[in-house]
């Protein structure tokens, strides 16, 4: 009986992490079993489902209450099997409220724990620390400031770097980008990204609508394009846009490329305005000059205050990009800042000031060149060790 390696993965984009990780573990070594949860990608590597992917994925505290009663079920079915039937090693993809309470469980009775994708303690809640202490018999992170948090606590951790860097090519080729698109070779192009849930299309889409009307008074040629990830987010962004419109703007939808159609928007654009985010770092690797603003309701950040114990973040910075680089690298306008005014004066200085855009090329240029590592192997080396070492 070769090798066992149980995994959990919550969303997709965990899948798409986990297929990854499967690959790189069944190069080095091709007899291994995987069970656990996960989604197609996971599945069409061979992976055993015990329980779908989307019993996991919970978009907000409301949504999480209403599922719980299945949530519970789940954790305590995957639980008692993994248990009884122990792997080798476990791996939790993300997904931190379920994944480190199944890896302490696993931990105690033996079975080393592998954790991917750090929770960002280095912003909210740092005292999560003990509990992934308790837990995690080995860190995976994603970006290379983590390594010291997890080293200085005493625990094993390996940067692994982030898969996003070696999807996003280097250099960008924004004419062939516009091709796809079917836009113009020459024309001025700012990509407005509101965020995939409604929530933000809901709270930011009205200011950058807003934002775009204002920017056509200073450029009556320019031209904005904004991704939807699906139907329903281009009905939430329609029913605002009907209430503000604006001249030279085209939506465009998913595509069956296989690619995000967001990826097509970042790399034809001048210059864009992104919510805060994994889409600011996409942005980012795309090396477009951005404005990054985001915008929470009272009653949620009422919620994350509670929840966390903190008014503010422990880190300056909201926007990956500037989280990496440990400066203001590019703006962020936040909450009542975000004002059509602020965000248009921000978004000019990103489309017009030459020595500020060359700029910040270079600065993503090194984050690109950071980020980008061999994480499948990178990964699939530091799980199989840990399979072999005591939990």
């Amino acid at each position: 009986m070769g090798l066992k390696v149980a995994m959990v993965a919550g969303e997709p984009s965990g899948d798409l992490l986990a297929s990854r990780i499967i690959d790189g573990i069944q190069q080095i070594q091709p007899e291994v079993h995987f069970t656990g949860i996960g989604g197609p990608n996971m599945r069409s590597r061979g992976m055993q489902i015990q329980h779908p992917m989307d019993k996991l994925s919970v978009f907000g505290y409301a949504d999480a209450l209403k599922q719980l009663p299945s949530l519970i079920r789940t954790y305590t079915s995957l639980k008692n099997n993994l248990i009884a039937h122990k792997p080798d090693v476990f791996v939790g993809v993300d997904a931190p409220d379920f994944n480190l309470r199944l890896e302490q469980k696993l931990r105690e009775k033996g079975v080393p724990t592998v954790h991917f994708v750090g929770p960002s303690i280095w912003a909210w809640r740092y005292e999560r620390i003990h509990a992934i202490k308790k837990a995690v018999s080995h860190m995976l992170v994603l970006f290379p400031f983590e390594v010291d948090i997890y080293r200085k606590e005493g625990i094993p951790v390996t940067f692994v770097g982030h898969p996003l860097a070696s999807q996003i090519p280097v250099k960008p080729d924004m004419q062939a980008a516009r091709q796809r698109l079917g836009l113009s070779p020459d024309c001025r192009i700012l990509a407005i990204l509101p965020g995939s849930r409604a929530s933000e299309i809901k709270l930011l889409a009205p200011r950058f609508l807003q934002t775009a009307q204002l920017l056509l008074k200073h450029d009556p040629m320019l031209q904005f394009i904004v991704p939807v990830v699906n139907q329903k987010r281009q009905q939430d962004f329609d029913e605002i846009y009907s209430s503000i419109p604006v001249k030279n703007l085209k939506t465009f939808s998913a595509t069956d490329t296989g690619r995000p159609i967001a990826w097509d928007v970042m790399e034809a654009c001048d210059a864009a305005l992104v919510a805060s985010g994994t889409a600011s770092l996409e942005t980012a690797l795309f090396k477009k000059p951005m404005v990054i603003s985001y915008v929470i309701s009272p009653l949620m950040k009422k919620l994350m205050e509670w929840k966390s114990g903190q008014l503010k973040p422990y880190v300056p910075w909201v926007g990956l990009p500037n989280i990496l680089l440990s400066e203001f690298a590019v703006p962020e306008i936040l909450q009542d800042d975000a004002t059509p005014e602020n965000l248009a004066a921000a978004c000019i200085n990103a489309m017009e000031n030459t020595a500020y855009i060359q700029e910040v090329k270079q600065k993503f240029l090194f984050l690109h060149e950071t980020l980008r590592q061999d994480t499948a192997r990178l990964a699939a080396q530091a799980i199989l060790r840990a399979a072999n070492s005591p939990a």
